[in-house]
Parts: C-alpha cells; sequence; structure tokens
C-alpha cells in the first residue's frame, strides 16, 4: 500500500456553548481533517486539532504543516507507522497536533486493511470505554445546576474546571458536591492555575469533599512544583500540560512528581507516541487517563476511545468533547450524544468512513 494524496480540510465549527477554563474560553472546534488516500483504494480519516491555549499551534499553521508531510509522504507505506513519524519528524520539529493527523489516519488504514478495529490491533483489552462529563468555570449555582444535569444522564464521574482564586474555587466545589450527592466521583483539573503552595492550601482544603484527583495545578514547566504538591497530599495529583511526550513522561516519572498522567494524542502527536507514554507510566506503575482537547470532533475522540479500550493501564478517560458539538466531522465513531459508556464497533480501522 502506498500514499497516493493527503487532502486536508480546516474547519471551525461554534460550540454548542463556551467553556472556560483557567486559561481562557474555547468557543470553537478547530481541527484540520485529513483524508490518505492510497493505491489500493483505502482511505483513512484522520484530525488534528490544535488548542493554542495549551500546544499553542493554530489552525491554520496546523493546515499548512499537513500539507508540508504530504510533499514527503507520497510513495511511503502508511502502515510503516515508525518510517511515518521519522519522516514528519524531519520536517516539523514539533506541530503534535499535525502529526497526530497522519498518524491517526495511518491508523484507520492500517484497521481497514486487516479488516479489524483498531482497538484489537492495540491490545484489545476491552470494547467500550467509561468517561467523565466537563462542567466549565462559571458561577457557583451555575455549575452546580450542570453537575446535577450530567448526573441526570447517568454520569457518575464528573471533571470540573477550577483555577482561579481559593474562596471561589471552593464556593463551586461546595456547591457541585451539595448539588449531586456524596456518591459522584469529582475531578478536578486546575489548568495551570495555582502556585505550589497555594496549590497545597487549596487541595487540602478541597479533600473534605471526597476529591478523586486534581489535574495539573500548577504551571507546566514546574516539574519541581508539581513534585512538591504531589508529597504534600493525600489526593492523587495528575499531569496534564507537564507531559507531551514520552520524554517528559519519564521526567516526570524520574521526579516522582504526579500519581498520574493524562495523555491526550493531540499534544503527544498520536496513538504511536501515546503507546510509549502509557508504556513508561505502566512500567512504573502509574495508571493514565486518556483525554482530548475541546476542539476536537469525533475523529480524534473515536481514536482516543480506541486507545483507551485497547490498553489496560488506561483507567480513566475524559473523552466528552463531541457531546458540545452539533455535528459530526465523518460519520461513525463516537456521537453528539452525551453518555457516560462509549461502545466501540466492530467495523475495520476507525469506524469512520463518508
Amino acid at each position: 500500500m502506498k500514499i497516493t494524496k493527503i487532502n486536508v480540510e480546516a474547519k471551525a465549527v461554534k460550540l454548542k456553548e463556551p467553556i472556560t477554563i483557567a486559561l481562557g474560553t474555547i468557543e470553537h472546534s478547530m481541527s484540520a481533517i485529513v483524508e490518505i488516500e492510497t493505491d489500493e483504494g483505502i482511505k483513512g480519516y484522520g484530525e488534528g486539532s490544535p488548542g493554542i491555549l495549551i500546544t499553542g499551534e493554530t489552525l491554520k499553521g496546523t493546515t499548512e504543516c499537513i500539507q508540508l508531510f504530504e510533499k514527503q509522504l507520497i510513495g511511503v507505506d502508511p502502515l510503516d507507522i515508525e518510517k511515518v513519524h521519522s519522516i514528519m519528524n524531519t520536517v516539523a520539529a514539533h506541530a503534535p497536533s499535525a502529526k497526530t493527523a497522519i498518524d491517526i489516519a495511518c491508523y484507520d488504514l492500517l484497521g481497514k486493511k486487516a479488516n479489524l478495529p483498531v482497538y484489537k490491533l492495540l491490545g484489545g483489552y476491552a470494547s467500550s470505554v467509561k468517561t467523565d462529563l466537563t462542567i466549565g468555570i462559571d458561577t457557583p449555582e451555575i455549575m452546580a445546576v450542570k453537575a446535577k444535569q450530567a448526573v441526570s444522564l447517568g454520569f457518575d464521574t464528573l471533571k470540573i474546571k477550577v483555577g482561579t482564586t481559593i474562596s471561589q474555587d471552593l464556593a463551586r466545589i461546595e456547591a457541585i458536591r451539595l448539588a449531586v450527592g456524596s456518591q459522584i466521583k469529582l475531578r478536578l483539573d486546575a489548568n495551570q492555575g495555582w502556585q505550589p503552595k497555594e496549590a497545597v492550601t487549596m487541595i487540602n482544603r478541597l479533600e473534605e469533599f471526597g476529591i478523586e484527583l486534581v489535574e495539573q495545578p500548577v504551571a507546566y514547566h514546574d516539574i519541581d512544583g508539581l513534585a512538591f504538591v504531589t508529597k504534600q497530599v493525600a489526593v492523587p495529583i495528575m499531569s496534564d500540560e507537564s507531559c507531551f511526550n514520552s520524554k517528559d513522561a519519564l521526567r516526570l516519572i524520574k521526579a516522582r512528581a504526579v500519581d498520574y498522567v493524562n495523555i491526550k494524542l493531540m499534544k503527544c502527536g498520536g496513538i504511536h507516541e501515546a503507546l510509549k507514554i502509557n508504556s513508561i507510566c505502566e512500567a512504573a506503575g502509574v495508571e493514565c487517563m486518556i483525554g482530548c482537547m475541546v476542539e476536537e470532533t469525533n475523529i480524534g475522540v473515536t481514536a482516543a476511545a480506541h486507545l483507551a479500550a485497547a490498553t489496560k493501564n488506561i483507567t480513566r478517560a475524559d473523552l466528552d468533547a463531541t457531546f458540545g458539538l452539533h455535528e459530526v466531522a465523518i460519520p461513525g465513531g463516537v456521537g453528539l450524544e452525551a453518555t457516560s459508556m462509549i461502545t466501540l464497533t466492530n467495523q475495520g480501522g476507525l469506524g469512520l468512513s463518508k
């Protein structure tokens, strides 16, 4: 099989409603949708969703980078995924979202060629994934209402965005806990919003509300600060922005800086690198969560769900981006209906087709 053409379409779609995190407000899904054509007539689909608040990429830059990749990838076998990544790395030093678009499409092609779903090719541990639902930063009253609505839809785990002031964040979590009761799991995501000592004070005060974990409490580059927080609190700490790739994962593990690691395909460059991150973490006894960017469509979320289902060490999932969309990018995969259980099909590849 050889790549004959790579088509890319930049698409920005307004979300059902904006979501606010500590780093800013996101209003649109941003996706460079890729279709890889091959000489065997099989087509693979992927996407690069640049989250400028996280990766620093733009939709225009991601699209142009994919076009640069095409020039070097024509004639290459897309099933040679190691080679594909090696070529992309010579073209662009970073650009994780652009690389993810190509990576996902290659795994889709691999599954279609083998007539197996991607989760089977990656390990086949399970065929479904349980996800949480994210509640963006707002007033305590509005967040409590949204949390209660999520529980009514069947979600038993909520991811709560925090990272402003101690008094505001405490009020938000208290209101949500009162609204949903004691049995619902609450994961907090500060998106780098606190200083290390502030984070320790905050987390220790939040402990009474039964918090499952706190994600990225301090600045991404402050590994010492992250380790300090992890050592000072009883609540488990998870990295997100501090871990883009397998080298970052190894650095975090060696520093004993976190209890869990959040993997996102758009941060690391796709499934190929995500597998390396998970292997490093698993060897160290550190469980992983699979996440997604708010900007992603059903293509990226579906690929992440296949990876999560395939691997035992990915024990948590935050794959709710499609629930905020008006439409899917390509038919198939994870849908628009907010559901806590994502069940994958046995179609070859990712189950996506035009």
